[in-house]
């Protein structure tokens, strides 16, 4: 399985940017997707999961300014990012769980940087 992210760059504060990512390989129709995010000096944390059903999870400092959503069709994960603050920079990896007979593998994809700053 490989994923493969895009659609980082600068944006100015309250600007927004779209991240996606693509998976490929054998993906079980049972999975989660998600995006992370590694900023300077930090752990890296969770910015927001979607399962294949839909439901999504959002970490507080990006509720109501970030949404993901995911084409199963296509095995691409999308992340909309808006109303941009400086303390997002980071670089944003997306993941993938497969899930299988209870089984959960983990993959990661290569990363894509997103800096604010004005």
């Amino acid at each position: 399985v490989q994923l493969q992210a895009s659609g980082g760059g600068l944006a100015q504060p309250g600007g927004s940017l779209r991240l996606s990512c693509a998976a490929s390989g054998s993906i079980f129709s049972l999975n989660v997707m998600g995006w992370y995010r590694l900023a300077p000096g930090k752990q890296r944390e969770l910015v927001a999961t979607i399962t294949n059903s839909g439901s999504r999870n959002y970490a507080d400092s990006v509720k109501g300014r970030f949404t993901i959503s995911r084409d199963n069709a296509k095995n691409m994960v999308y992340l909309q990012m808006n109303s941009l603050k400086p303390e997002d920079t980071a670089v944003y990896y997306c993941k993938i769980d497969l899930i299988n007979r209870g089984v959960i593998n983990a993959y990661w994809g290569q990363g894509t940087e997103v800096t604010v700053s004005s």
